[in-house]
C-alpha cells in the first residue's frame, strides 16, 4: 500500500516493453490491467488522482499501424479524463518500416510528438524518443538540453522526471547489455533528474533497478517477459517461466519535492515489500541507492533445517533439489551448484541459476539437473549469492552420490 504518512501532490504510473503484436496476445490484457489497477489503487488513498501514465518505449512489437492503433484503443478505452498519457518510441516501434515512419504514425494515431516537455502539477516531465534503434542524435540531445535548462530554471530542488527507452549505461540492473551513453554528458549536470528507462526487461524488484550516482535512475521492467543481465546462468539471460512477467512503477511526489516509488507486481496484484525513498533528489550527498551497496558484508545463509535431495539418478547424472537460502536484508540473487568428485575434491560440473526472486511468490525449493558425468562417487555443494557480490560462507552439502 502507499505510505500513509506521505501526502502526495502528484502520482503517476510508469511501464515499458509491452510489445503489442498484430494478433491479440496477453500483452493487451496486461496493459489494460496496469491502467485499471493504477486507478483502483489511487482511489483507495486520500489523494485519489492518477495524474499521468508514461510508457517508455517498445509498446509495440514492430510498430505496425495495427499495433499502434490497438495500443491507442487501450488507452482510449481505459484512461480517464484528467490523466495525461505519454508514449515514446524505441527500437521495436521502428521495425515496421523506419524511424521516420514510426514518428509519423505516433503523430497521426496518438496526436503526440516524439519528444515532449510537460509540466504536471508543477513538476517537469521530459520524454525522448530514440532516433534509430536506441540511439539519440543531435536534435534529441538539443531538445533534452533545452528542456532541462528550462526545468532547472523553474526550480533547482524539485525533481525533474526524465524518460527514455534505453538505460543509461553503468546505472541500473540491465544497463550492461542494454545501456546507452549518448545522454550522459547532458544528464550529469542535473542531479535532481529521476530517470526512467526500459529496454532490458530486467525485473523492477531487483534492488539494483534503482541507482544513484550523479542523478537517480530506475528501470521500468516489462509487461511481457523477463530478461536478466547476467551471463553465467546455464539457461542464458532469459530464465525459465520468463513469461510470468508484468510489473509497473507507481511514483508519488509531495509539495516539498520528496519522492516515493512503489514497485508493483501485476501478476499477483501486490506491491513488492519495499518503497524507494528520495527525500532530496537535488542532493547527491543524500543518495542512498549508490554503488556503496556493494561494500556490504551481508551475505545469504542456509537455515539449520535447509536440505538438499538427489533424485533421478542414472548412469551419467541426477537431479538436485534444495531449499532456498535466507538473507537478512533483501532477496537471494542466485546459486552456484557444484558437482564435486568425492575422490579428490575437484569440480566435475557447475551450474549457476537465479533464485527466481523476480516472482512475487518466490519458490521455497529449486531444482537443477546434471548429465554427462562419468561413473564415480560425487557430492553436491551449493553456494548462495547476493546482489552485491557476497556469497554464503557455508555451502549446503549433499550426501554421497554413486553413479
Amino acid at each position: 500500500m502507499f505510505d500513509p504518512d506521505f501526502k502526495p501532490a502528484l502520482r503517476f504510473m510508469v511501464c515499458s516493453d509491452v510489445h503489442y503484436k498484430d494478433e491479440n496476445t496477453v500483452a493487451r490484457d496486461r496493459m489494460k490491467h496496469a491502467i485499471e489497477k493504477s486507478y483502483e489503487l489511487s482511489e483507495k488513498d486520500d489523494y485519489k488522482n492518477l495524474d499521468a501514465v508514461y510508457v517508455v518505449g517498445d509498446f509495440a512489437n514492430s510498430g505496425s499501424p495495427e499495433q499502434m492503433r490497438c495500443f491507442k484503443k487501450t488507452l482510449d478505452d481505459y484512461i480517464r479524463p484528467g490523466t495525461y498519457v505519454n508514449v515514446s518510441l524505441a527500437s521495436h516501434e521502428f521495425g515496421y518500416d523506419s524511424p521516420e515512419g514510426a514518428r509519423s504514425r505516433l503523430r497521426e494515431i496518438f496526436n503526440l510528438e516524439p519528444d515532449t516537455h510537460m509540466v504536471i502539477n508543477g513538476f517537469h516531465f521530459i520524454s525522448l524518443s530514440c532516433t534509430k534503434r536506441c540511439d539519440f542524435d543531435e536534435p534529441e540531445k538539443e531538445f533534452a538540453s533545452s528542456a532541462l535548462k528550462e526545468a532547472s530554471k523553474d526550480s533547482h530542488t524539485k525533481p525533474i522526471f526524465f524518460f527514455q527507452h534505453p538505460h543509461i549505461s553503468g546505472t541500473v540492473y540491465g544497463s550492461i547489455n542494454w545501456g546507452q551513453d549518448d545522454l550522459n554528458e547532458i544528464l550529469c549536470n542535473y542531479p535532481q533528474i529521476i530517470d526512467f528507462s526500459g529496454h532490458s526487461h530486467a525485473p523492477i524488484n531487483d534492488p539494483r533497478s534503482i541507482h544513484q550516482r550523479h542523478f537517480t535512475c530506475l528501470g521500468t521492467g516489462t509487461l511481457l517477459y523477463f530478461e536478466n543481465d547476467e551471463f553465467d546462468k546455464y539457461y542464458g539471460t532469459i530464465p525459465p517461466r520468463c513469461d510470468i512477467a508484468a510489473q509497473m512503477l507507481i511514483v508519488e511526489a509531495d509539495e516539498k519535492g520528496r519522492v516515493r516509488i512503489y514497485p508493483y507486481d501485476l501478476i499477483t496484484d501486490n506491491f513488492f515489500p519495499f518503497v524507494w525513498k528520495i527525500d532530496e533528489p537535488w542532493n547527491p550527498k543524500s543518495f542512498i541507492y549508490t554503488d556503496d551497496r556493494y561494500k556490504t558484508t551481508d551475505a545469504p545463509y542456509f537455515g539449520d533445517d535447509a536440505a538438499v535431495s538427489i533424485t533421478d539418478i542414472c548412469d551419467n547424472g541426477f537431479t538436485v533439489t534444495f531449499d532456498q537460502a535466507k538473507t537478512d536484508k533483501e532477496y537471494v540473487n542466485d546459486y552456484n551448484v557444484y558437482v564435486i568428485r568425492d575422490e579428490d575434491g575437484t569440480t566435475a560440473a557447475l551450474k549457476n541459476l537465479w533464485s527466481e526472486y523476480y516472482f512475487y511468490y518466490i519458490p521455497e525449493r529449486l531444482s537443477v539437473s546434471f548429465d554427462g558425468l562419468e561413473k564415480g562417487t560425487y557430492r553436491v555443494e551449493i553456494y548462495a549469492g547476493s546482489f552485491w557480490n557476497t556469497k554464503s560462507e557455508k555451502p549446503l552439502v549433499s550426501g554421497k552420490i554413486i553413479l
